[in-house]
């Protein structure tokens, strides 16, 4: 680039401009095609344009201290994706594929959440609900900078990852997830997380509905609902929304051909 134009944007939506010129060409990032395997097709995708969208690992639905250990729910099932994310998300940081964590993490007043909303975390308005401290240790459910919120210590988040906070269930309704994915050129998703049946479900129905092609990667996700639920999500996902495949499959397509 000429060293009198500045550069406006994030690449590859970025513009660069002058005084007197504003070059919108917007050059493409260099492709990074590989072959994944999945339980339909064998896909032909290019990692550039590639996310992964890692969704509430966050203590109140993994940690035995959390929120839904509170209420009774063996969260074992939910820390099953722990292992394989983190052999996978290193090596998708280390070609580029940006990491997204899109987590609930509510206001502190709750003014943006329905009383539907919150019905489903405190159906009788006298337990621990979204914003209510935990008993055991004071802190306060799915609030944003709260213990509660945060990513599980088991999986890093490094200076480099994007993280982007969510007050439904579905991870792009009145977020700036569907902004930052575009303005990064992002057209294929990889999904990660729980619970697969509920917020991953729903962050990947409205991905398909906006556009994108959908990955689920089946080991990096789970669900502490019922076997049927995990079940169904599955055949749904394969039937109408995207493709099933697992990170070693993904890791596979990273290794280089000999």
């Amino acid at each position: 680039m000429n060293p009198s134009f500045r550069t406006l944007g994030v690449a590859p939506n970025a513009w660069a401009v002058n005084q007197d010129i504003a070059d919108i060409t917007r050059p493409s990032k260099s492709p990074l095609p590989v072959i994944v395997s999945t339980e339909t097709k064998t896909l032909h995708l290019d990692l550039a344009k590639t996310a992964i969208l890692v969704i509430d690992m966050q203590n109140d639905f993994c940690h035995p201290d959390g929120w839904l250990a509170h209420i009774g729910v063996d969260v074992n099932p939910a820390r099953q994706p722990i292992p394989p994310l983190n052999n996978l998300l290193p090596e998708l940081r280390a070609i580029g594929v940006p990491v997204i964590w899109v987590n609930w993490g509510n206001r502190p007043d709750l003014l943006n959440i329905s009383a539907a909303s919150r019905h489903v975390y405190n159906p009788t308005g006298d337990g621990v609900g979204l914003g209510d401290p935990l008993p055991n240790n004071g802190a306060k459910v799915l609030m944003a900078g709260s213990w509660a919120a945060a990513v599980v210590d088991e999986l890093p988040q490094l200076p480099e990852d994007i993280c982007v906070d969510k007050y439904r269930m579905s991870g792009f309704w009145d977020t700036p997830l569907d902004s930052i994915l575009r303005n990064l050129g992002i057209t294929t998703l990889f999904f990660g997380g729980v619970n697969a049946d509920q917020c991953v479900m729903t962050t990947l129905c409205d991905a398909n509905f906006l556009g994108y092609d959908c990955i689920l990667v089946k080991d990096c996700t789970a669900t502490t609902s019922p076997e049927y639920c995990w079940l169904a999500t599955l055949y749904n996902i394969k039937q109408c929304f995207g493709f099933v495949t697992d990170s070693q499959a993904i890791l596979k397509a990273l290794k280089p051909k000999s």
